[in-house]
């Protein structure tokens, strides 16, 4: 049986995306998800932005979520535990695309309700080092009327794009080309929570 990693791999390479189904065990992703409800109890979650630096902004007209970055030198057990398993990812991609990862960058993502993010890009002039994004869903249930959704835009011939809308299923786990998948978060009728992070090909 192949590797999810290298399926991971396999998919960048061939698609630019990969959705992965189950990609943690149901016990995994309760705890994670149990770590972000203790750390949002504690006041720990900030108004997510756009832009980076001197022009970083709170634009709740595009952006409405709530985000908790990690820190790389301090990562709790359930946190170091996820991060190894990007690594494996990070591994296995370089191999295949030859893409020069070099680190990764995550932090816990909350949508309250009625929250949603605009069509974007993840690399963009300020964050070009950001080479592949990671999502991992650690709700306990959705239902497609709870909305939500990841909306990407696939890039087909003549300049045409497909739609894809990927739910929010816990320990479904979306991994696509920064540069390359404009993608929204559309409105969200309950709360919605990931992981949320990017493989980069520079150093911390």
């Amino acid at each position: 049986m192949e590797s999810p990693y290298k399926s991971i791999a396999e998919n960048i390479y061939e698609k630019g995306y990969v959705v992965v189904d189950d990609f943690i065990s149901d016990d995994f992703r309760e705890e994670l998800l149990q770590e972000q409800q203790e750390i949002l109890a504690h006041g720990q979650f900030r108004h997510a932005g756009i832009g980076k630096g001197n022009e970083f902004q709170i634009k709740p007209e595009i952006r409405s979520d709530k985000v908790c970055w990690m820190d790389h030198l301090n990562l709790t057990p359930l946190q170091n535990h996820y991060w190894n398993e990007i690594e494996k990812i990070r591994e296995k991609i370089n191999q295949r695309c030859f893409l020069g990862l070099r680190s990764f960058e995550a932090h816990f993502a909350m949508y309250p309700p009625g929250s949603f993010y605009l069509r974007h890009l993840d690399q963009f002039q300020n964050v070009k080092y950001r080479v592949v994004t990671t999502i991992l869903y650690l709700n306990q249930k959705w239902e497609p009327g709870d909305g939500g959704a990841l909306r990407m835009y696939l890039p087909k011939c003549e300049g045409q794009e497909e739609i894809m809308d990927v739910f929010p299923k816990g320990g479904r786990l979306v991994v696509f080309l920064s540069g390359e998948i404009p993608h929204e978060v559309l409105p969200t009728l309950k709360e919605r929570v990931s992981i949320t992070g990017w493989l980069r090909d520079i150093e911390y």
